[in-house]
Order: structure tokens, then sequence, then C-alpha cells
């Protein structure tokens, strides 16, 4: 078996995973990662980067590299219901330094803050490691076990962070209680070919009852069909001529994009969950990301959300892991500091959930929900929703242990 020791191991290497790990390594601590993975690539994962995260990314100096990927953006979330086009939010109104959403493969943003951390010697970063197990005293956690295609491993860690995401493993062996909160909706993903004279923006589209967000991503649209929550079978049992039918009849393009589905294993399904632990943390263990709280994709917030948590981890951890005396109070300070966020943040989810978009699944909807008509009569109020989305709730900033 292959031993490692380290003061802080993360499993996950996801965007929380990953900007905690790089911020605790450019602060000194010795930090492993480990993702089950051998590379970041999959589909349809978050790739929305919003500005509270390019936030973060200036304030480390990163900010003008991470720009350079190649990247789409819009500055506008807008909806065309039956052929009324609502301007949801206008991040063009926010006071940073990038405000606008960039849309980017999560593959790149991800192997950009591994490249980041891999310059400092403290941090290691583990592919195809499959954690399988936590280690545990009577009182505490003191690291976790797992495999390689080499074989067994096991990491000795003064602190073991799970960013293992919406299915974590470590929840269940850690035997933390879930709240699930429910939804209306799931998504159904998939890519059509974007060409030239199509939108620039990313956008919504409603008609009769069918709801798809088309998101820009350059060459392709990403496109997402909001469906009722267990209706995809149903959706599937109709064949794919009714649904490249409805693509036709909904998003107003050519059959010929429409007849690029040629498959099922080309439309993806998220089933959609809202969700948190009640409890963050048990000694020498702390959830982070959609591994404490799992998010609906409304906004594209997840990512940006578990940044957030990790960049309020690093703040409030990186002197308890320097002087090697972190305690169970130091992980409930970390809850106490992102719960308020992420409480306000998936309460306006499911309130977006079941008076927004479930009413828009309506077939004899004929207007836009009152919320998007009160928008679209007052623009000035667009940059409430901008706030919302694009900075989040309590927006954290980077601590000056890392600058």
């Amino acid at each position: 078996m292959q031993t490692y020791q380290t003061d802080c191991c993360i499993v996950g290497g996801g965007p929380a995973g990953l900007m905690l790990g790089y911020m605790l390594a450019r602060a000194g601590v010795p930090v492993i990662v480990l993702e089950k993975h051998a590379d970041f690539l999959r589909d349809f994962r978050g790739d929305t980067i919003h500005p509270s995260t390019m936030e973060i990314l200036h304030q480390l100096g990163d900010l003008p590299a991470f720009l350079q990927l190649p990247h789409t953006k819009f500055d506008k979330m807008t909806l065309d219901f039956e052929g009324m086009e609502v301007t949801i939010a206008d991040f063009a109104t926010l006071k940073v330094t990038a405000p606008f959403i960039a849309m980017m493969p999560q593959w790149d943003f991800l192997d950009f803050l591994a490249d980041r951390a891999k310059t400092y010697p403290n941090f290691r970063l583990i592919m195809q490691a499959e954690v399988e197990d936590l280690q545990l005293t009577k009182t505490q956690i003191t690291g976790v076990s797992g495999r390689t295609p080499d074989g067994p491993f096991k990491v000795d860690a003064k602190l073991t962070i799970a960013a293992d995401g919406r299915s974590s493993i470590l929840r269940d062996k850690a035997g933390m209680k879930v709240l699930d909160f429910g939804t209306p909706i799931d998504v159904l993903w998939f890519r059509l070919s974007r060409k030239e004279g199509d939108s620039r923006q990313s956008l919504g589209r409603a008609r009769k009852g069918k709801l798809f967000v088309m998101l820009n991503r350059g060459d392709y649209w990403q496109v997402a069909h909001v469906v009722a929550k267990g209706s995809a079978q149903k959706i599937r049992d109709a064949g794919l001529d009714a649904f490249r039918a409805t693509l036709d009849a909904t998003l107003g393009l050519e059959p010929e994009r429409s007849a690029q589905i040629t498959d099922w294993d080309q439309v993806k399904l998220l089933s959609v969950q809202v969700n948190r632990l009640e409890t963050w943390w048990r000694e020498g263990l702390l959830f982070i990301g959609d591994a404490a709280h799992a998010m609906s994709p409304i906004g594209g917030i997840g990512i940006n959300v578990a940044i957030q948590d990790a960049v309020a981890t690093a703040n409030l951890l990186v002197g308890p892991l320097q002087s090697g005396t972190i305690t169970t109070a130091d992980l409930a300070r970390v809850q106490a500091r992102r719960m308020f966020p992420v409480k306000v943040t998936q309460a306006l989810q499911v309130m977006a959930q079941n008076r927004i978009l479930a009413p828009a699944l309506n077939a004899n909807a004929s207007k836009p929900p009152l919320p998007f008509r009160i928008l679209n009569r007052f623009p000035f109020l667009r940059r409430y929703p901008a706030r919302i989305i694009g900075l989040g709730i309590r927006r954290e900033s980077v601590g000056p242990e890392f600058l």
C-alpha cells in the first residue's frame, strides 16, 4: 500500500477542491488533491464562470492569463417567451473587473487551476485516485484510503476536505444527515451547431410549455431542455423524431440542426437536486461545494458558489493549518460563514423553480411569469438579479496570506 502524509487532503479535483488546494499551496500548507478520473474531460459540467469567480482570479493576479484561454462571454441573460424578449439580468451594471459571464469548458478551468497549483512544491495532485473509505480513530477522521491503477493507497492528514460533488461517497461514509428540498424540474443537455448569423448572446426560449436555454460556446450551442421532474423517460419513449420536432418548433433553427441529434446518447440527463448537509463537519473532516450543498442549475451558479466556499475555507483555516492546531471550532466557523449565503441561494432557486420555471412548463401559458414582466417594464431592476447571479450572496475576498 502506498502511503502519503500531508497537512490537508482534499478529495475531489473539481472547482472547490482545486481552488482550495491552489490557495493553501500559495500559503505554504502541504496539500494533496485526489481526483478519481484520469483527466477533467467531462461534458455538461458547470461551464459558467461568473464575475465573482473572476474577481477572485483578479485578486490572485491570475485573471489576465485566465482570459487568454478560449471562451465566449455574454453580459445579459435574456428569455424569449412566446416571441416576447425579456432581459432578466444585465451583468454590465456590475462594478467589477469582469462584468460578464465567461463560458469556458470546465476542464480548461480545472487544468488552469491545477497548473497554477503545481508551481508550488508543497502541492500534489494524484489522478485516478478513487477514495473508498475514511480512516478514523474513536474520535476523529485521520485521512482516507482508496485505490489507483497501481494499487491501494492511504493518505494520513491533519484535515480531510470532502469536495467530491453531489454524489459524495464521503457523505455516506461519515454518516452525514442530508436535508433535501426537492425540485419540480430536470434538465436534458445536448449540443447543436452554431452558425454565422446566430445570436451572439446566450438566451432562453419558451414556446407552448417547452423551455430551452441556449449557451453560446463559439462554434456550437450548449442547449439545456428544462423538463418536468421524472419526465425524461417519457420524452425518450416518444422517440427522436418527436424530440427533434420539439426543437424545430421551439428553437426556431433550421431542421438540419435538430437532425444532428441522431442518438439518445447525445442527450444527457441532469437529475436536478437541491439539498445540503445539516452539519458540514466532523472532527478532522469538512465538506464544501456540492458535497455540502447541491445546487440547481438555475443561473449556472453552482461552480461559483463552490469557489466561494473554497476561498472562505482557505481564509478561515490557513492559520490553524499552519500552526497545526486545527479544531472542530475552526471547521464550524466555515459552515457558519457559508451557511447563510447557501440557504439564501437555495431558497431563491427553489422559489424560481416553483414560481417561474414550473409555470413556464404549462402549455397554456401565454405570457412570461410576472417577475419577468416586471423586469421588462422597469429595466433598472435588472441589476439586482445580475448581482445575485453574478456576485452571489456575501461575496468572499482573498485574504492577505495568499497575495
